[in-house]
């Protein structure tokens, strides 16, 4: 493989579909790359889409206790110490602004359903209360702890995300026909699967704000930051740092704006570009 100059000093990787294979596990070669990039001085973060109450799974797989980038960058997540360092969260008002719009950008084509994540203080708060839906929610994922309120209590709280859930469309269809509609001063509109699943964040709340934060904390240079990712929640995650780099298995539109592609998930693509170094 090609090479990419001086090492990185923070190692930022997305979590479902790139540090983990297509049966949630974190591969051997993966691990052991994680472990050599540590021991060699190298920051390393995990940036995902899932709530902080859901990164133990993956930390299970890794001798590092690492501060994480969760909930597609809203959240800042001290793992070691299960502690939330910082959050942005989206207004009560904004949210029934955007679940207006989907309501009616959806209606005839199987309407929209809500759900919201909280911050919360810890890893281990109650998940009723941490994740709350509409009645008409229908998970995406094997459902873990959730409550469930009428619509007016979901959204009448702060979050750190609220989805949109359609039954009918995929996510890229529901983003093509929703995302025109709301103003980038309102709030963030993205999506990590393919099925019909929204993610909304506050404004410029990405992933890339997630892991700007944590090099700054660091004392780390955007230029000595490399990230890894595969959907379009890792987009500008990847635009920002100074190597981003897309997994083989990664929709064209991360490829695109990414520095280089590597291997699949199943390939241990990760570990490859880390091998480069460590």
């Amino acid at each position: 493989m090609e090479t990419f100059g001086q090492a990185p000093k923070l190692v930022a990787s997305d979590v479902d579909g790139t540090l983990l294979n297509s049966q949630e596990r974190v591969l051997p070669r993966v691990r052991d790359a994680v472990v050599r990039a540590v021991r060699d001085g190298a920051e390393v973060a995990l940036a995902t889409g899932r709530p902080h109450r859901w990164i133990y799974p993956v930390l299970d797989q890794l001798p590092i206790r690492p501060v994480c980038v969760t909930a597609n960058g809203a959240v800042l997540y001290d793992s070691a110490n299960d502690r939330v360092l910082r959050s942005h969260t989206l207004a009560p008002e904004t949210m029934a602004e955007v679940v207006e719009l989907a309501r009616e950008t959806f209606h005839g084509i199987g309407g929209v359903s809500i759900g919201c994540e909280r911050v919360g203080q810890s890893a281990f708060d109650p998940e009723e209360e941490m994740f709350v839906i509409s009645p008409d929610y229908l998970h995406t994922w094997e459902a873990q702890g959730y409550g469930i309120l009428p619509e007016y209590e979901v959204i009448g709280e702060p979050a750190v995300k609220m989805l949109l859930r359609n039954e009918f469309l995929s996510a890229p269809e529901m983003y093509e026909l929703l995302a025109p509609l709301i103003d980038a001063d309102v709030a963030h509109l993205t999506f990590s699967m393919n099925e019909g699943l929204l993610e909304v964040a506050a404004p410029g709340v990405t992933k890339a704000l997630g892991v700007s934060t944590l090099a700054r904390l660091h004392g780390i240079d955007q230029a000595d930051v490399i990230a890894f990712g595969d959907m379009p929640n890792d987009i500008e995650m990847l635009r920002w740092a100074g190597r981003g780099v897309a997994m083989g298995n990664a929709r064209d539109s991360v490829k695109d704006v990414a520095d280089h592609v590597t291997a699949t998930n199943d390939e241990a693509g990760v570990a490859q570009v880390l091998e480069c170094w460590f």
